[in-house]
């Protein structure tokens, strides 16, 4: 990412705290949506996805990610009164219990409603494109995930084409990034992702798994989301046939391997438990206490 002034590694600034990263982070997603890929209309009640969070954070994961309006491949935009009625109450409850939250949206008004309501980041998947959105996130404060997207989740899967997957995201990001900063957003606040499954076919997510060293090493902490998604379900149905997604959770333990290893910071997953054993396991077999051996008997 030539041209970036990197942040000094170790943490993660989310308004007035701050994560470390020195042993990879869990991010668990709670969406309030009735048409998520996933967890579509399990946590559509306040009380259920409240109960879900806690839950997350008791198996492990360090904040909790609530969205209200899905991106899956296809899906239609939610009207903001809407968003904000999904989200809203479930950011302010979580946060009542001192959790960390951080927002999925790409709206600036369900982000600074969010934020009001204790949320410490803002997770965009159109990389902060919008302004307003990036006044948002630098009058506040809020960590930010820039995110690359090819598209618009309608329409992303219609034929995404690139020159090189990999220069392409990067050279995305490293864009992100310098406008972010130059809206005033901090640089230890920034976290970037390429946004698998967003404007890719298999072979490019594929590709950006493959090399996401090539983005690790940018200096910015590292995000990835490769949850349950479809590229997964075509790789597993050789073996397996079709496959919903909660029938991947062992393919996306082998892309949280991958990514660890590769040096990722941040883990965005719907399994918390096996994530953080994934992660925790990973991490202790590549990184052997950062570079340091450790004593064998």
């Amino acid at each position: 990412m030539a041209g970036v002034l990197v942040p000094e590694p170790g943490v993660w600034r989310l308004r007035d705290t701050t994560i470390p990263l020195d042993l990879p982070v869990v991010m668990g997603i709670l969406n309030t949506t009735p048409d998520s890929f996933s967890d579509g209309g399990l946590y559509t009640d306040v009380d259920t996805a409240v109960a879900a969070g806690l839950e997350m954070v008791a198996s492990g994961a360090t904040l909790v990610d609530v969205g209200g309006e899905s991106t899956r491949p296809g899906a239609s935009s939610v009207p903001l009164d809407e968003e904000l009625e999904r989200v809203v109450p479930v950011v302010r409850e979580l946060a009542s219990h001192g959790i960390l939250v951080s927002v999925d949206t790409s709206k600036p008004e369900v982000a600074t409603a969010a934020i009001d309501a204790g949320a410490v980041v803002v997770n965009d998947v159109t990389g902060l494109e919008n302004a307003s959105m990036r006044a948002v996130c630098s009058d506040t404060g809020a960590g930010v995930v820039l995110m690359h997207m090819q598209g618009t989740p309608r329409t992303m899967q219609r034929e995404p084409c690139y020159r090189d997957v990999v220069e392409d995201v990067s050279a995305y990001l490293s864009e992100a990034v310098l406008v972010a900063v130059a809206a005033g957003i901090s640089d230890d606040s920034i976290v970037i992702d390429p946004g698998i499954g967003f404007g890719k076919t298999y072979e490019h997510n594929v590709e950006l798994m493959a090399h996401l060293d090539a983005l690790c090493v940018s200096g910015y902490p590292v995000l990835i989301g490769t949850s349950r998604k479809g590229f997964l379900g075509e790789i597993l149905e050789p073996i397996r046939g079709a496959t919903s997604p909660q029938e991947r959770d062992g393919a996306t333990a082998a892309t949280i391997a991958l990514a660890v290893a590769a040096g990722v910071s941040i883990l965005r997953v719907h399994n918390v438990p096996l994530a953080v054993e994934v992660a925790h396991t990973a991490n202790a077999m590549v990184r052997k206490d950062h570079g340091e051996e450790t004593n064998r008997t």
